[in-house]
């Protein structure tokens, strides 16, 4: 199969579903190119991506004033992706940060006012002697507040809004490819993406959006200053006869000045095997998986040992009556950009990238990628409304 296409989209994770929805909505003829999840992570040899799970925060209250405007734009639309595609993935439960109070060195909790006094967020600042009142699953070290989002913060359901997307952008017109990209090659007046399934797709631009795959030497005409970090994930059973307990229990974001006391976790979620868990991640080190190679081995392992122990510890000190059915762990990636936000820019005259999540693109993922998609249309990206250039660090 030969195609021309106005745009080809390679990964169909939840920046490139959603680049691949506002493409189509301008009219463009576009193709979204990436493969589904597999069912046998351990024996499969292909790419992975970190939207295979059932829960990522969402929430507009931020330390920054970028990822906070990059959250809020994004979580306005969910109707919107939801109304076309007929999937719901958004769970409006809330969410609290709980971090040490005004006063400390740790200015956390005031930078994250700061940004939602920009954008005239509700989230009220709670001290230490109301938390638990008001959130009684919690138990949180001394000298600790909390900002609590009640309204358009939660969750989202990250597989079932790149379904969503995924659907939508099809709807408005855009062919999807449902295969591995093997190579991406630029010609004087398009680009070739070549697939696992023989397809050669020919497009005026192409936009990487393959998360830590984005290191790949096949994808990119040259290297980006992506650091892609190996993650732990922690799955704790809930017993159908305690899922009442947590009725009302939102999302929860503890920052601490050490990474190793950082954490954050969600209220119970359903999962395919018919069980509700509640999940936690907060790696206490960082471990950097420094090619392609190396994080299809990560995704293929069964993730840190150690530092789900950790995460067991972290979870039994912030809700110590808790008493897991079972526990699990699995492997995520997360991809780091030099500058702390993602990278949105030409890595050639026709190629470009979007990548670079920095832990906190799940919730963000509409708003990116519209802003990737504005960049191909366009020919550059006009964002000046937000602090920063998204520009790409190469290597």
């Amino acid at each position: 199969m030969s195609e021309g296409f106005d745009f080809v989209v390679v990964g169909k994770g939840m920046m490139g579903a959603a680049a691949a929805r506002h493409l189509s909505l301008s009219g463009a003829i576009v193709a979204l190119v990436g493969p589904d999840e597999p069912d046998d992570w351990a024996n499969h040899r292909g790419v992975f991506a970190s939207h295979y799970d059932n829960a990522r925060i969402t929430r507009t209250i931020d330390n920054d004033p970028v990822w906070a405007r990059l959250a809020r734009r994004s979580i306005d639309r969910y109707p919107e992706i939801s109304e076309a595609s007929g999937i719901d993935f958004y769970f409006e439960v809330g969410c609290l940060i709980a971090a040490p109070a005004h006063g400390s060195e740790f200015d956390y909790l005031e930078r994250v006012e700061r940004a939602r006094d920009r954008l005239q967020v509700e989230a009220p600042f709670i001290g230490g002697g109301d938390l638990l009142e008001r959130f009684p699953w919690f138990r949180f070290p001394d000298g600790y507040a909390g900002i609590h989002e009640a309204r358009g913060a939660g969750y989202v359901n990250p597989r079932a809004l790149v379904r969503a997307q995924t659907i939508a952008a099809e709807k408005s017109g855009a062919q999807v490819i449902r295969s591995e990209v093997i190579s991406v090659v630029e010609d004087a007046d398009h680009v070739r993406v070549m697939t696992a399934g023989g397809a050669v797709v020919r497009a005026g631009r192409a936009l990487i959006a393959a998360g830590g795959f984005s290191l790949s030497t096949a994808l990119m005409p040259r290297p980006i200053d992506l650091a892609v970090k190996a993650r732990t994930v922690l799955f704790a059973e809930v017993g159908e006869a305690d899922l009442r307990d947590f009725k009302g229990m939102p999302s929860l974001i503890v920052t601490a000045p050490e990474q190793e006391r950082s954490h954050y976790l969600l209220p119970p979620v359903a999962y395919a095997d018919d069980k509700h868990y509640i999940k936690i991640g907060g790696d206490p080190t960082d471990r950097v998986l420094g090619s392609e190679a190396a994080v299809r081995d990560w995704f293929r392992s069964e993730a840190s040992a150690q530092a789900a122990a950790h995460m067991r510890g972290l979870l039994e000190e912030v809700i110590p009556g808790f008493r897991p059915v079972s526990t699990h762990f699995a492997p995520c990636v997360t991809s780091f950009t030099r500058h702390g936000y993602p990278y949105i820019g030409f890595a050639s005259d026709r190629i470009a990238v979007l990548t670079g999540g920095n832990g906190q693109a799940a919730k963000s993922s509409d708003e990116i990628g519209r802003l990737g998609a504005s960049l191909v249309m366009d020919g550059r990206l006009d964002a000046t409304e937000y602090e920063t250039d998204f520009a790409v660090a190469f290597r």
